[in-house]
């Protein structure tokens, strides 16, 4: 899964893309690399934020945007998810939000 910022419209749009693959996370920026539109939209959207050369996404805002639209073993493989990450030092502080790396199209 990973989350995609649109910055081309008027207003930037966060989506979730691919929500119920459990075994990728990152940042996909679309319309070029102006990262004061992607942390506005990131903030807006309650999504998360940038920090560094990485996103910080919200455990919150994942959950959110993938509900309806993944399998009943969501959960768990998410939760996986989380427990990998974490073990990598890819969960920030608050254990509330994950690291992903920032790609832009």
């Amino acid at each position: 899964m990973f989350v995609r910022v649109d910055v081309t419209p008027q207003r930037p749009v966060v989506t979730l893309e691919e929500p119920d693959d459990c075994t990728r996370f990152h940042l996909e920026v679309v319309g070029g690399a102006d990262f004061g539109r992607v942390f506005g939209a990131l903030v807006d959207a309650a999504a998360g934020r940038l920090e560094g050369d990485h996103a910080l996404i919200t455990v919150d805002a994942v959950r959110r945007m993938a509900a309806g639209r993944v399998g009943d073993d969501w959960d768990a493989r998410f939760d996986g998810m989380l427990a990998y990450a974490r073990t990598k030092g890819w969960i920030d502080d608050t254990g509330h939000a994950i690291q992903a790396h920032i790609e832009v199209d």
